[in-house]
């Protein structure tokens, strides 16, 4: 699929209920960037804690990116919500990490809540892919 523009355009969903309840992607590239919708953990792991959750879901994110063909060098925004029982510092922990070596520029912020019992933290990112979009893949799952 291509835009108005003529750049490629592909999507990733891992096929949850969620996706296709609300109509959205999991992370969509269009031509060198990839946008990562908010993210967060799978089900296993809500009641582990601020730190495990975020982990969780910059993992999810990492793998959204490389599933369009990016790296997870090629990360250059982040941004996490925490919900108000969320302790910043783990997120913090978590972020370096994941991230801390590409140490994209970031901005977290506490919400009134997130969408979901238990869910602590949810994270979006963008990312710069170099290389030619590979063909539009779709998958039930993401490794964690």
């Amino acid at each position: 699929m291509t835009d108005v523009t003529g750049r490629s355009r592909q999507s990733f969903r891992e096929g949850g209920a969620f996706e296709d309840e609300a109509g959205y992607s999991r992370a969509v590239r269009l031509g060198h960037l990839i946008a990562v919708s908010g993210t967060t953990c799978r089900p296993e792991v809500i009641g582990r804690g601020t730190r495990a959750q975020a982990v969780d879901c910059l993992r999810r994110i990492v793998a959204a990116v490389e599933r369009l063909g990016g790296s997870r060098a090629g990360i250059y925004r982040t941004r996490l919500f925490l919900a108000p029982d969320a302790d910043w510092r783990e997120a913090g922990a978590a972020h370096l990490e994941v991230l801390g070596d590409v140490a994209p520029a970031n901005t977290t912020l506490f919400v009134h809540s997130l969408v979901g019992a238990g869910l602590l933290v949810e994270a979006e990112a963008d990312a710069w892919a170099e290389a030619v979009p590979p063909a539009a893949r779709t998958s039930s799952q993401v490794p964690g």
